[in-house]
């Protein structure tokens, strides 16, 4: 295991025409690409190849197809893989590029788009798509999730969440999701205020805790609008963890105060630390859930570790060099 906060490896530009064969993976069912009847897309493949890029353009087929379909091309001779779409959209396809050395490239085109904005990307995917030849290839770790007593075992890029956010995103309705965007994340806090919040044991690091929500954050961006951790970043090979207590979703409204004045950490009920690894016990509460990348993931029990030196993505010079 790596030592956290070693020192980046230095950025090496390669320039568009090295790549033999860009492959642009997307979710036609994705909101964005749904309400343009397919034309966003065409703009972006149509961008790339302006750039200079052999590109080939290929859709998911389902759920969790996106991992397979870049195995398959990277195995075909693809040394570009470039992900249009959301946080989840692109955890997907990451899943399937962990452990090789092909680069992943972003274009924002999700909800949330959380990655793009972490990494100073900005949310237009077209004008992302004419910079990528300024962006580095970099080496990153990723978070690795087993749950469901090990019968699901995940990468993430960004961030685990257990209890009270991954409630909500397993509360979110998908048609008013891909209609509305953020919205429907909203209604789903909504429709729990009141209600009596399930508490989890939770180890970091061996140290252990007991919470209604823990944040394991690779990122310091929460949202797309938020900052929940506020010294990691994608280069670390560690996690902040972030824990909060209470059963009262009334408790979460000051909560909320304290991460809109910037004021979490210090406040009574709030936990922040660093970690490598997170385990969370099971939970008689079947209510107790998992997301990953802002996509559920499974229940309890829940074990997440660090991997090393995991993923190539592109990213902007300046990434990573200050907190």
């Amino acid at each position: 295991m790596q030592i956290a906060g070693r020192t980046p490896a230095p950025f090496r530009r390669r320039p568009i025409a090295a790549y033999k064969k860009t492959v642009l993976i997307y979710n036609p069912r994705a909101g964005k690409f749904e309400r343009s009847g397919g034309l966003l897309i065409d703009r972006l493949a149509d961008a790339l190849r302006r750039e200079g890029h052999n590109l080939i353009v290929e859709p998911t087929t389902g759920p969790g197809t996106a991992g397979a379909i870049a195995r398959c091309q990277i195995a075909q001779g693809a040394d570009l893989i470039v992900a249009a779409g959301g946080d989840g959209t692109i955890n997907e396809i990451a899943e399937g590029m962990v452990r090789t050395d092909v680069p992943l490239a972003i274009l924002p085109a999700g909800t949330a788009n959380v990655f793009a904005v972490e990494t100073r990307l900005g949310v237009k995917p077209e004008r992302v798509a004419a910079l990528l030849k300024n962006l580095r290839p970099r080496r990153i770790p990723v978070g690795r999730l087993v749950c469901d007593g090990g019968r699901v075992s995940r990468h993430f890029l960004l961030m685990a969440g257990i209890g009270l956010d991954a409630q909500i995103v397993y509360r979110v309705n998908a048609a008013l999701k891909t209609r509305t965007g953020k919205f429907a994340y909203w209604v789903a806090s909504w429709s729990l205020l009141g209600r009596r919040l399930p508490e989890f044991d939770v180890e970091v690091d061996g140290r252990p805790h007991r919470c209604s929500f823990a944040l394991v954050s690779k990122v310091k961006n929460y949202g797309g609008d938020f900052s929940i951790a506020r010294t990691v970043d994608l280069m670390q090979d560690s996690f902040e963890v972030v824990l909060f207590e209470g059963r009262s979703t009334f408790r979460y409204a000051r909560y909320f105060a304290g991460l809109v004045l910037n004021r979490l950490e210090g406040m009574k009920g709030v936990t922040v630390t660093r970690a490598q690894q997170v385990k969370v016990a099971s939970s008689p509460d079947r209510r107790v859930y998992v997301q990953i990348d802002g996509e559920y993931a499974g229940r309890l029990p829940a074990q997440i570790c660090i991997v090393p030196d995991a993923l190539t993505v592109l990213l902007v010079e300046e990434y990573g060099e200050r907190l």
